[in-house]
């Protein structure tokens, strides 16, 4: 499992027994995420999946739209903030948002990732770690996105860090409230990785703006049930990211039981957009992109009576 992305959040998610438990199904918050009328989901691509092309150069991160929508027939895009962290400047934005306006490709949402804690046991830097975030919530307001990831990263016991976070991710939900953002979370290893800390998250922010990003991927199974995990985050979720690291020859992800998370994500009420976001090693990334896609293809149109997208 590929970690780079992550690895200034530590692993320490308190250890549950895993088991299956109630889902808890309600209403999509007030703030609805992105529908489409025929199928019961989008697809879109989260931009980590390209990771090794972008670091290494291979591709330019102005150029991740024309490949989403001319090399996979995706047109609808994640970003990380990692890929353009230095040219948050109005005309870089603009830049970016006039080629996926001519592509025809929707910018969904921005994870940010290395702008300080938003649970940091510091008040004042606590406060920074918000302040740092304000540019990727109008960099997102500038492309059309619909939300920015953060991560709820924390120090301290199990209350604390809910406390802690609680406090930052508020702040940073009023201020992205002005601009029309929603500020969601991903279960993103420590404690955010505890499907049951982070929907307790969820209830003490209590704000119309915050919501989850559930990861089929980032659960360690010793620690907590990744069904469950999943089960836990769905009500808030305003975003789902389908992880990936491998398939069988008849195209099944090797980890994860995908047919099994789409029954719990269709079961929760959501009908947004699911985005690919491969991390496998043995395939190419073009190839595991395409083979995440045909997977989640085949497993919506098994769930639905429509006629298939070209």
């Amino acid at each position: 499992m590929s970690l780079t992305r992550r690895q200034w959040l530590g692993r320490g998610a308190a250890a549950l027994a895993a088991g299956s438990i109630m889902l808890r199904v309600r209403a999509q918050p007030e703030v609805a995420v992105p529908k489409t009328a025929t199928w019961p989901f989008s697809i879109s691509l989260a931009q980590w999946s390209l990771n090794r092309a972008l670091f290494g150069g291979q591709m330019d991160h102005l150029d991740f739209p024309k490949a989403a929508k001319q090399e996979y027939g995706i047109d609808a895009v994640e970003y990380v903030n990692a890929f353009f962290k230095e040219k948050t400047a109005p005309a870089y934005v603009a830049e970016l948002k006039k080629r996926c306006d001519d592509l025809g490709v929707r910018s969904l949402l921005i994870m940010c990732d290395g702008e300080g804690a938003l649970g940091d046991p510091d008040e004042a830097k606590r406060r920074t770690a918000v302040e740092n975030h304000h540019k990727w919530v109008e960099a997102a307001k500038s492309l059309g996105c619909h939300s920015i990831r953060v991560n709820a990263q924390s120090e301290g016991s199990y209350d604390e860090q809910q406390g802690r976070a609680a406090d930052g991710l508020r702040k940073l939900c009023e201020f992205a409230d002005g601009h029309a953002i929603n500020v969601i979370v991903e279960n993103h290893w420590g404690l955010s990785s505890n499907g049951n800390w982070l929907s307790g998250l969820m209830r003490r922010v209590d704000h119309r703006r915050c919501g989850t990003l559930p990861d089929f991927g980032n659960f360690d199974p010793k620690e907590y049930d990744r069904y469950r995990g999943i089960e836990d985050l769905m009500p808030y979720a305003k975003g789902v990211s389908a992880k990936s690291y491998d398939f069988d020859e008849a195209g099944n992800e090797t980890m994860i039981d995908y047919a099994r998370m789409i029954k719990i994500v269709m079961a929760a009420k959501y009908h947004g957009y699911i985005g690919i976001e491969y991390e496998g090693k043995r395939l190419s990334e073009p190839e595991g992109i395409l083979a995440t896609k045909r997977l989640l293809q085949r497993l919506r149109d098994e769930i639905t009576d429509v006629v298939k997208e070209p």
